[in-house]
């Protein structure tokens, strides 16, 4: 026999897998679009550019950098990485010519690169080693 108490205790139960079913299926779409590689065209570019603006911190840096007019938006590493590969904010001074090795954005509309590597005044910066 249900009882009343049984059929509410089995609809709020559904309502919650459901609620956490959609939940868990959004995460990764969230997450890959702005974070990782897979937004990337999955080959190495390289850009140079004047730094337009800097910003340091978390989820990762933000470098603004003219490349012959266009703005392009480059993704540093998070603070840890962008310290053990030297990369400082004085670095990064606005007016300083940089050289970025990484992944352009797959969709070519977008301006935006994931570095590997920044080359400033000669110096290499690993941020990513083990990648190409």
């Amino acid at each position: 026999m249900v009882t009343p108490l049984m059929e509410d205790n089995a609809m709020h139960l559904a309502r919650t897998l459901l609620a956490a079913a959609v939940l868990a299926a959004a995460m990764p779409a969230a997450a890959t679009a702005h974070h990782g590689w897979r937004w990337t065209e999955g080959e190495n570019t390289r850009l140079t550019g004047i730094i337009t603006s800097a910003k340091l911190g978390n989820p990762h840096g933000e470098v603004t950098l003219d490349v012959g007019g266009t703005p392009w938006l480059v993704e540093v590493g998070q603070p840890w990485r962008n310290d053990r590969a030297g990369l400082t904010p004085e670095k990064l001074a606005e007016g300083v010519e940089m050289t970025v090795i990484g992944e352009a954005a797959a969709d070519t509309d977008r301006k935006v690169i994931k570095a590997e590597r920044v080359i400033i005044d000669g110096t290499e910066h690993v941020l990513y080693p083990e990648r190409d």
